[in-house]
């Protein structure tokens, strides 16, 4: 699969955006075990524009992290346009990706994000916009609609539309037609936040459909390797993108890219080096928010930084759950505030699982 001269190899395997989640850091990791290309976490617009410097820290690229690109979000075509121009010439990524999808009430609810379901005119507007304002590729990640009865009920403007013509195929081609180099779509409503199971079928169309020549990326209930093969041979996607799935299991693309191209998981990963690598999370996290960046002027940051960001993908790794009465060491692990404390609290919950004949294999 290509987008524009980007080679991301056959059944590439993506590391969704995903706000506090997908920093630098974790992108590294990630992309080390095997994610074909890494996100950012979404960045406002206005926000760069503005100069925040959590945001301008959001942008930063290594190297090597590439390909990665840099998802941002906005409500006008205006500051969209001036953000894109900012990220492309001052982080460099390899794509810029526009957010159509977030479902949160702080970004959907203004009309940005997944709230251009809405406005589906202006998601146009603004995606034609930014694709010529930037020379770097453009692609857009969205949802199958903003409810159940708006995936057929189609915008007054929309006159040549054939009945009956589901909205995310008619939405897939404009985009299109706008000038997007590739398409990110998952697989709920904005209405259905992450509740349900997502629905791949629409995806699944929208690549059959002959009209469509860009790549098709679908995102959605993702969570093992064989879910990721399932992905590619029913619905024929052009690549698979894996979100909270990756929580506390960095590791988990190294696992489904063996199994894409070996037709077996991965053995190597005993548990002793799963724990060392939760460990390596947790200092490279804490390394993260320990950088002072001069050029931006940042304060400097405590260690404490990189050990609350960590710490809930620790308390959500696989590798606990189903451990007798672990409720209050997960309780433990969110609470933490040093890097000795996180350490005490794996190595614990590592004897425990040792000690679970269901764990040892």
């Amino acid at each position: 699969m290509k987008i524009r001269g980007i080679n991301l190899g056959e059944k590439p395997v993506l590391l969704a955006p995903m706000e506090d989640v997908t920093d630098q850091a974790f992108r590294l990791l990630c992309k080390e075990f095997g994610a074909s290309m890494v996100y950012s976490e979404f960045v406002s617009a206005d926000a760069l524009i503005r100069n925040v410097n959590r945001s301008l820290e959001k942008i930063r690229v290594d190297d090597r992290e590439r390909p990665v690109a840099i998802q941002i979000y906005g409500r006008d075509a205006e500051s969209m346009v001036e953000a894109a121009r900012m990220v492309e010439s001052e982080a460099h990524p390899d794509i810029l990706d526009i957010n159509f999808g977030c479902p949160v009430k702080k970004v959907a609810g203004k009309g940005a994000g997944a709230g251009m379901l809405r406005t589906p005119q202006l998601m146009l507007d603004i995606t034609r916009e930014v694709v010529k304002a930037v020379k770097i590729p453009v692609t857009v990640k969205t949802r199958l609609g903003w409810d159940v009865p708006s995936l057929y009920n189609m915008p007054a403007e929309w006159t040549s539309v054939s009945e009956g013509k589901a909205f995310l195929l008619e939405l897939a081609e404009r985009l299109q037609d706008c000038g997007i180099e590739a398409l990110t779509i998952h697989g709920r409503t904005r209405s259905q936040m992450y509740q349900g199971e997502a629905d791949w079928t629409l995806i699944g169309e929208v690549k059959a459909n002959p009209r469509i020549h860009i790549p098709i990326i679908g995102n959605g209930d993702i969570c093992t390797a064989e879910q990721t093969a399932a992905a590619f041979d029913r619905y024929g996607v052009d690549a698979v993108m894996i979100g909270r799935a990756t929580f506390g299991q960095p590791w988990l693309f190294k696992d489904v890219r063996s199994y894409l191209d070996t037709g077996k998981h991965d053995d190597t990963m005993t548990l002793d080096w799963k724990m060392d690598v939760l460990k390596r999370q947790v200092r490279t996290s804490v390394a993260y928010s320990l950088r002072e960046d001069n050029a931006l002027k940042e304060r400097k940051r405590t260690e404490l930084g990189g050990i609350i960001h960590v710490r809930r993908h620790l308390a959500n790794c696989p590798l606990f759950k189903g451990i007798p009465d672990f409720r209050q060491t997960r309780v433990k692990i969110l609470r933490a505030e040093t890097q000795e404390e996180l350490f005490d609290l794996l190595d614990e919950a590592k004897a425990r699982i040792f000690q679970n004949a269901d764990f040892c294999s």
